[in-house]
């Protein structure tokens, strides 16, 4: 009989629910070397935790986070709390030896990133942040035509991150507002389309950014005519250098009126260009020089078989996967990470750099200058 993973699950919000999906989908989907199972569940108070433990399969449920990291059933610690939440309750966890994975940002500032990442290496503890977008197959294509030359030397990159989610000037104030949990929309997205940077073209070495608030004051609570200032960015723009000496520019935005998942990006080489947009997120359109005349053009390559975990999705080439695919994959490597294969990527030191380039642009906008991500 297959070794049980016994998970701990703290807040069973939208991101611990897609959580609970991808841990039930990944053993019937996957070959996986440990059972993940559904041991105990914590909330913001007992009756929420209970509630949500009876509707999401949980054995066990608790109103104290606390009492879930040190529990001698729980082998994973799974954080999808608000930001504020993630550092304290990430080093209970590796204080006590249990490997994390958290949802992204990982924390609040840079700084409070490499403290998580030095504990969890220090303790010798495997970490995984919960940066789903990269396990799209088509992303890791891209890589793998980035890396392997076919486009030539890259020389620029492209990407957005915008969503409208936060658009409507009467969306209550909320925790993605709290200064205390870091930075606004340039963190709470800008942190996805920074990850797909550094994993298609490589480490980011200084930036010029700006933030800007648009909506400056919101309702304290849903109809409430009391308003609440907004101390975060809900826009950010970045010029970035790369440092393999390809530029860039990164854009996040959680108040693009009609944008959904407008999460795109485009490389551009000396030979070609690979372009992706997760609102179609099943396309990679792929150009190269090496075309006939009369016949070039961008070409079409659509998610299949062939490609990294999708055979195990579906047997059907152009079906499509979807957001919660991408986290079952993601669930696949930290399992067979945690058995002893490969370990989980992205870990908290790779979500740590990704949040010194989020600190930069934030900085480099305060103080009107390009800012080398070393400073961070």
């Amino acid at each position: 009989m297959m070794q049980r993973l016994n998970i701990g699950l703290i807040g069973s919000g939208f991101m611990g629910r897609c959580h609970v999906h991808a841990l039930r989908n990944a053993a019937p989907t996957f070959d996986l070397p440990l059972a993940p199972s559904l041991e105990l569940l914590a909330d913001v108070d007992a009756a929420t935790a209970a509630k949500a433990a009876k509707a999401l399969g949980f054995r066990r449920s608790t109103g104290d986070w606390r009492e879930l990291v040190v529990d001698p059933a729980v082998d994973l610690v799974e954080i999808t709390t608000p930001n504020v939440l993630h550092k304290p309750i990430a080093l209970a966890a590796i204080a006590a030896g249990k490997p994390v994975y958290c949802e992204k940002p990982l924390a609040p500032s840079a700084a409070d990133a490499k403290e998580m990442a030095d504990a969890a290496e220090a303790a010798g503890v495997k970490t995984q942040v919960g940066f789903n977008y990269l396990k799209n197959p088509l992303v890791v294509l891209a890589r793998e035509i980035v890396a392997s030359g076919e486009i030539g030397e890259v020389i620029r990159f492209r990407g957005i991150h915008d969503e409208d989610y936060m658009s409507d000037p009467l969306t209550p104030w909320s925790w993605r507002l709290d200064p205390a949990g870091g930075h606004g929309a340039v963190a709470d997205i800008g942190s996805h389309i920074t990850s797909i940077a550094r994993h298609v073209v490589g480490p980011i070495e200084a930036v010029c950014g700006q933030v800007r608030t648009i909506i400056p004051r919101r309702p304290a609570a849903p109809g409430s005519r009391e308003t609440r200032p907004v101390e975060v960015d809900d826009q950010a723009q970045a010029i970035v250098r790369f440092a393999n000496g390809a530029d860039g520019t990164i854009e996040a935005s959680w108040v693009a009126a009609g944008r959904k998942l407008t999460l795109t990006f485009e490389v551009t080489g000396t030979k070609g260009t690979v372009f992706l947009d997760f609102e179609r997120m099943n396309e990679l359109q792929l150009f190269t020089r090496d075309q006939p005349r009369g016949r070039t053009g961008f070409k079409t390559i659509l998610t299949g078989p062939e490609h990294p975990f999708y055979a195990s999705i579906c047997p059907a080439a152009g079906h499509h996967i979807g957001f919660n695919d991408m986290k079952t994959i993601e669930v696949r490597g930290l399992i067979v990470g945690l058995a002893g294969g490969p370990p989980p990527s992205p870990d908290f030191r790779e979500a740590w750099e990704i949040q010194r380039v989020v600190d930069a642009i934030v900085r480099s906008s305060r103080e009107g200058r390009w800012v080398k991500i070393s400073e961070i």
